[in-house]
């Protein structure tokens, strides 16, 4: 049995909804309303036509180009040494030392696979 979304909050001012809407609920009601309309062909585009069902293929890719550029939070233990490395190449690249691990991580993903 499918289980109903969640009722959505009322909102006093347009700031506080998009800020609902940015939080990881908000996010996931978003995905599930999509899909939903997505797999019942009503999404509709910004003049109104209807969509019609998206072939299951075409719905895999879409879903692997998401999950390629959804992140989620993990916790590793890094050498003391190689943290100051990342940590050195950001400052020189003017960059974040977390995007610099995970840009050798995601070089270093491609060299082996």
């Amino acid at each position: 049995m499918a289980r109903k979304s969640p009722k959505l909050p009322t909102f006093r001012a347009e700031a506080e909804e998009a800020a609902w809407y940015a939080t990881p609920e908000g996010r996931h009601h978003t995905q599930r309303a999509f899909e939903r309309a997505l797999r019942n062909g009503t999404l509709r585009r910004s003049s109104g036509a209807k969509v019609r069902p998206t072939d299951a293929a075409v719905l895999v890719q879409l879903m692997e180009e998401a999950k390629s550029r959804a992140t989620r939070a993990v916790s590793i233990r890094i050498p003391v040494v190689d943290l100051e490395r990342a940590r050195e190449i950001a400052r020189k690249k003017g960059v974040g030392y977390q995007s610099v691990v995970k840009e050798a991580i995601r070089e270093g993903l491609k060299k082996v696979g």
